[in-house]
């Protein structure tokens, strides 16, 4: 296993900074206690309440890329204090990311009260998922009963490959917009079809192709 160490004060008074260097010594002990190798050791001072913290975003990242997957702190307050401490344990979950801690000396006990919590926010992730799914395939619905043909639009998108901006069939939005679907479900139809473009994006380059459109009458 490999871990990242995460330490936490909230002010810079002499007495927190020294916990600081505390709060090192002793999770570095904790982490070759259970044989598991350091990849990093992130300090900061910060309030627990604010989850803008480059400290937790180079953490975040690490664990995404696989960098580490153990994380080790103090206690549960070093990482973050109400709703900003379920938010990023919520995070850290989907990460599939052990958490240990000085308090418990091993795998990290949470209260009943944060499990409860934790479970909630997941099964209202998952209907949110759901939810998004079935927009997608009602727009797709709606598209092809007002005869949207995706075959036919799938054909040429090899041929743009690595653009930043995105490329979609701009003439198919054009029609299915004056098939009264709303750019919401156009923008659904078109993630349907894997084109990852959001309701912005289509209302502007709708409004882009029009002016255009009059600009040549």
């Amino acid at each position: 296993m490999k871990a990242i160490l995460y330490c936490r004060v909230s002010t810079d008074k002499e007495e927190q900074v020294s916990s600081l260097s505390r709060q090192r010594s002793e999770l570095t002990v904790l982490a070759e206690s259970k044989s598991v190798e350091i990849v990093d050791c992130i300090e900061e001072k910060a309030s627990g309440y604010e989850i803008e913290r480059e400290g937790v975003f180079r953490m975040l990242d690490q664990f995404s890329e696989k960098r580490a997957d153990v994380l080790f702190i103090q206690d549960e307050t070093r990482l973050g204090r109400g709703n900003t401490k379920i938010a990023l344990f919520h995070q850290l979950q989907k990460l599939n990311v052990k958490i240990f801690s000085l308090t418990d000396y091993g795998e990290l006990t949470m209260s009943e009260s944060d499990s409860m919590v934790l479970q909630i926010v997941a099964i209202v992730e998952e209907y949110q998922r759901k939810i998004h799914n079935m927009k997608i395939r009602r727009g797709m619905k709606k598209a092809v009963e007002n005869g949207y043909n995706p075959h036919s639009n799938l054909s040429n998108q090899h041929l743009s490959p690595g653009r930043e901006r995105v490329e979609f069939p701009i003439e198919e939005v054009v029609r299915l917009r004056s098939n009264k679907l709303t750019f919401n479900e156009i923008a659904a139809t078109l993630r349907g079809l894997g084109f990852e473009v959001s309701k912005a994006t289509v209302h502007r380059r709708y409004k882009e192709y029009v002016s255009l459109e009059k600009q040549d009458e």
